[in-house]
């Protein structure tokens, strides 16, 4: 497999080895012992899977006391994903990073704790597939406005979709410090 670095320092792009054929093909979604050896060394306990239509923006998500990593794919059409660092501290504070993340590409996204996480669906529909590094808890969920100004993440959907909860988000400025991680502090 191949690892590309991203702006964003541990946020990484992976690209796995596909073996095609005229049968189709095959490819490992996840190995841990490869993976380890890329420095995604995560115990992975929940996989998610989401289906969304054209011009769907979800996001931008995370979770204040239980922080998740994800290693985020796409297994039908294609999204916009998108990684922000909202950690204290960090010299990246406030700036994101954007991939295509395909079924063609078949590339995954790895975004480690202190990251929030968002995507828009460019293809009819989408199947998107998630691996999180702790459980989902409802009353943990923190989130910023996906068009924060400050942030100025450039989403390529005009029309988008957004659910009401999204829709409301503060922006990242407005988050209280005991909202968001520290920079260097582990979970």
């Amino acid at each position: 497999m191949n690892i590309i670095t991203t702006s964003l320092e541990g946020v990484l792009i992976i690209e796995p080895m596909v073996f095609k054929d005229n049968r189709g093909f095959f490819l490992e979604t996840y190995n841990q012992n490869k993976y380890q050896k890329a420095g995604i060394n995560r115990c992975f306990v929940q996989d998610n899977l989401s289906y969304s239509v054209n011009g769907t923006l979800r996001g931008l998500h995370f979770q204040i006391r239980h922080p998740q990593a994800k290693l985020v794919q796409v297994i039908t059409g294609e999204i916009f994903d998108v990684a922000v660092d909202i950690r204290k501290g960090s010299s990246t504070f406030g700036k994101w990073t954007g991939v295509i993340l395909s079924e063609h590409n078949k590339r995954q996204l790895f975004i480690p704790e202190g990251f929030a996480h968002g995507f828009c669906v460019l293809s009819n529909t989408a199947h998107f597939l998630y691996k999180c590094s702790d459980f989902y808890a409802p009353d943990d969920e923190g989130g910023i406005i996906w068009s924060d100004p400050n942030i100025g993440i450039e989403w390529p959907v005009k029309d988008t979709l957004i659910s009401g909860k999204d829709k409301y988000y503060p922006c990242l400025c407005e988050l209280l410090d005991e909202q968001l991680p520290i920079f260097g502090e582990k979970s």
